[in-house]
């Protein structure tokens, strides 16, 4: 708590001379993640100015996130940029459902998005891109995207390559294009909730394949091609949501095979490979039957609303696609196009995914610590765990509601048959490592509680 700022070279009001100088020592190191700042009148005295001028730095400090009052503690550097959310459904008090990266301070998000629009004011005006832009981003911006994917998938050229407005809005148009209603498309037998609800809207069959701890099962794969012979297979192999499962090499190899036997094609979602880039994509094995979806949202931030889609060798099908996001959406935001743009040519990007990778792999180790003795699966750099729940206990989710945590309970992602008895547990959802460990007290608090023996009468 020995942090006295240097205010006396700074403008302005003595408040904002403040929190500039809070700012600029945690940009340089001088202040870290966590560390106690001093209390207010002690920092005060120090400074030799009144009570309520620190009172209001401390307030605004907190406004912009990056200081943080813990009760009964103290105030301390905000370990993250995120701000508290003001708009939970009650009585939700810590939302671990929903699937999002954490935002360290490391990756410097508020920074660079200022520093990233002033950069595009600079070169061509913030308003040149609030016109209409080309349906699937324009050349420069769809080679740039291309070169960057080029590490992991060596075909991603920029004459296959879309620019979507995420990932959501690239299975619809996929489900759209490749298939009709009543026609079959595989899938894990858990599986992420947004291609259930593009499917229940096209009328298209999802039909669930066995998946062990390692994935899907390509013997099931194989014996579900012969069975239904789908049009389309959508797989998540790597860092599977929600069960963190990421296929092996023999495994993606022999469903590459089994995919090119059966005469389908694969939507590979590729929403967390970012996260762990020694996973190859099948799309390497089989690129003439691959759709890949390559998103920022789980690797950076999900309002960004970008996202690439890799078609296969075929210049009709990147026009096919470029036509459906037309009729659908006209096209993803150009401002924030722009703004990836260049986080990836200057090397931005990269820096905040390995920041925010650092930060999944931190909060991985926190609940291993704290759900030791229990079932799961996870793996370092995901954003979420599978948690099995007790056998006889199907209030566990419920009960968690009941003390303010979210997760989502496993019928959310089951495609068919009997929902698993297990929640998906998002960590990268909790503001910061103080808040998730909260959350996990919570969380093992009511897996130790023994099933509710009350009856009614």
């Amino acid at each position: 708590m020995d942090w006295t700022p240097t205010i006396s070279e700074l403008s302005g009001p003595r408040y904002q001379r403040i929190v500039e100088a809070m700012e600029a020592d945690i940009a340089a190191g001088r202040l870290v993640r966590g560390q106690q700042l001093p209390t207010q009148r002690a920092l005060a005295k120090a400074l030799g100015i009144d009570l309520t001028t620190v009172t209001r730095a401390y307030t605004e400090a907190r406004r912009r996130g990056i200081m943080e009052a813990r009760v009964g503690q103290g105030s301390f550097v905000s370990e993250t940029s995120a701000r508290r959310a003001v708009d939970l459904p009650h009585p939700v008090a810590i939302d671990l459902s929903m699937n999002v990266p954490p935002h360290p301070l490391e990756a410097q998000l508020d920074e660079r998005i200022i520093a990233g629009m002033e950069a595009i004011r600079a070169q061509s005006g913030l308003t040149a891109h609030l016109n209409y832009q080309p349906p699937g981003g324009s050349a420069h911006e769809r080679e740039v995207a291309a070169r960057w994917m080029r590490a992991r998938v060596p075909h991603a050229h920029a004459d296959r390559l879309v620019i979507f407005p995420g990932t959501q809005t690239i299975l619809f148009n996929l489900l759209a294009h490749l298939a009709r209603p009543g026609d079959v498309v595989l899938t894990e037998a858990l599986t992420f909730p947004g291609i259930k609800a593009a499917a229940a809207r096209l009328g298209v069959k999802l039909v669930g394949v066995a998946m062990d701890d390692g994935g899907i099962l390509p013997d099931a794969l194989a014996k579900a091609c012969r069975a239904h012979r789908p049009k389309a297979v959508y797989l998540i192999p790597t860092l599977h949501n929600p069960t963190t499962a990421t296929l092996s090499a023999e495994r993606r190899s022999a469903i590459a095979k089994i995919i090119s036997d059966a005469d389908t094609i694969l939507i590979e979602d590729d929403a967390y490979g970012l996260l762990d880039r020694s996973a190859s994509p099948i799309a390497n094995l089989i690129p003439e039957r691959t759709y890949l979806a390559t998103t920022l949202s789980k690797c950076i931030a999900p309002a960004l609303r970008v996202a690439y889609l890799v078609t296969p060798p075929d210049n009709a099908a990147q026009r096919e696609m470029g036509a459906g996001l037309q009729a659908t959406v006209q096209m993803p935001a150009p401002l924030m196009v722009a703004l990836v743009t260049h986080w990836i040519e200057t090397g931005i990007a990269d820096r905040i995914i390995t920041a925010i990778r650092n930060e999944a792999v931190g909060r991985q180790q926190l609940a291993q610590r704290a759900l030791k003795g229990f079932q799961f699966l996870a793996k370092p750099a995901a954003h979420h765990l599978w948690l099995r729940l007790p056998e006889g206990r199907p209030d566990v989710a419920a009960h968690l509601l009941r003390n303010g945590l979210a997760v989502v309970a496993g019928d959310a992602f089951t495609v068919d048959g009997t929902p698993p008895h297990a929640a998906r547990v998002s960590l990268g959802a909790a503001r910061n490592r103080s808040e998730l460990t909260e959350a996990l007290r919570i969380l093992v608090g009511a897996l130790h509680r023994p099933a509710d023996t009350r009856q009614i009468v």
